[in-house]
């Protein structure tokens, strides 16, 4: 299965480019510009949109469910049904439904990022560009802040979704000096075996894990951003490599498992078998606490060489049964209302992606009333912090290294 997931991660070129070349069939459907903003919203009407996307974090679930399904019905009379499915999965379908000429397909939107994005830009699987049809995206959004995703340049073929940032869980109470830079963490680690691990790359979480830690033991993500260069890896990898390989023998399990997700790490973190815990969410504590999982004594913390932030999004399939209701449901979820709803920690605490400067005073000072909880840092601490993802190719060859020098070590 790790192979399988490998593979469809990766996206292959020789595959991706086969793929890519489209193999006849069906007649081609009309690009999403040929019609106007006002025709979309009037086509969508009465109509379904299939939204694929994760399905492991039941907050988000509810949302999209509770909030923003009852909202696209009312207002644009859209039923939008939500797939949970795993970016990998859903990959794979848009490359088999593309290599079997399948011109209208099974996908109207998805939520995506990273090299998911990459390789399906390379492989012209996705319809676009399409920001500028959106009347939300023109009204609210600092373009220069999605302009790349993970140094992949985005060039309106998705639409910024959220935000997301890199924090570190501990609980005040049983651990009141946590680590605060990756060689105190190394050393804290040996001092207290068992009570640390982190998720299997190519889990999410774990692999931003393993690139924060290539940042801090090789001097700074500055040197990653002009793209992949083999020979820097082969220079720096190493270090990575060491530092992970010293601090195994110590981990939960001695490093001979590792969990499969977050989940179940936050799990262990709740029952008390590890003592601090990382999210790719600076609300999760708080989300936690606000369900009973986590005691109010938890906190969130970033360490002193920074902390990774991105931006997550919505595309569509070029073969999407139904177009026009994908970018009228992609529009919503930029509105100050859609965003506002999944910022606050009992919802989500998504952070929002639309530009403060271009709300409303009234807009703008709901965003600042957001109570985001004891547990987690204020914006301004976060955004001090925060470094940039590097490019996804760096991201792949990461992932690959962890598997073939650490865990198969």
């Amino acid at each position: 299965m790790r192979s399988l997931y490998r593979f469809l991660l990766t996206g292959l070129c020789v595959v991706l480019m086969a793929v890519a070349a489209g193999c006849g069939g069906e007649e081609k459907q009309e690009a999403a510009g040929a019609l106007s903003w006002d025709e979309h919203v009037a086509a969508a009407k009465g109509s379904t949109v299939r939204f694929y996307m994760y399905g492991g974090m039941n907050n988000v679930n509810d949302w999209i469910d509770g909030t923003i399904a009852p909202a696209v019905k009312e207002q644009y009379g859209i039923i939008l049904e939500r797939v949970p499915m795993s970016a990998p999965v859903f990959m794979n379908k848009m490359l088999t439904e593309k290599s079997a000429g399948k011109t209208k397909g099974s996908i109207d939107l998805l939520w995506i990022n990273g090299e998911n994005f990459k390789n399906a830009r390379k492989a012209d699987l996705l319809e676009g560009p399409v920001t500028q049809l959106l009347p939300n995206y023109a009204a609210y959004v600092n373009p220069v802040e999605s302009a790349t995703d993970f140094g992949f340049p985005v060039e309106g073929y998705e639409a910024p979704y959220g935000r997301a940032q890199f924090v570190f869980e501990y609980d005040r109470a049983r651990t009141p000096n946590p680590p605060k830079s990756f060689a105190e963490l190394k050393e804290w680690v040996k001092e207290n075996p068992g009570r640390f691990t982190y998720p299997s790359p190519p889990d999410f979480t774990g692999s931003a894990f393993i690139r924060q830690a290539f940042y801090a033991v090789t001097g700074g993500h500055e040197q990653y951003l002009n793209g992949f260069d083999q020979a820097l890896y082969d220079a720096n990898a190493p270090k990575l490599w060491a530092y992970l390989n010293d601090i195994a023998p110590y981990l939960w399990q001695e490093g001979k498992a590792y969990p499969k997700d977050p989940a179940f790490q936050a799990t262990l973190f709740s029952r008390g078998e590890i003592d601090i815990m990382m999210a790719y969410h600076p609300t999760h504590a708080q989300n936690r606490i606000h369900d009973g999982t986590y005691p109010e004594s938890v906190r969130t913390y970033v360490m002193e060489e920074g902390s990774i932030y991105n931006t997550h999004f919505t595309a569509i399939p070029k073969n999407a049964p139904n177009k026009s209701g994908a970018l009228v449901v992609m529009n919503y979820l930029l509105s100050p209302e859609a965003q506002l709803s999944k910022f606050s920690p009992e919802v989500w605490g998504d952070f929002p992606v639309l530009d403060m400067n271009k709300l409303s005073q009234e807009q703008a000072a709901a965003f600042t009333a957001v109570e985001l909880g004891i547990a987690t840092l204020k914006p301004k601490e976060l955004s001090d912090a925060a470094v940039p993802e590097i490019p996804s190719e760096w991201l792949e060859a990461l992932e690959q290294g962890w598997e073939k020098h650490v865990l198969k070590k």
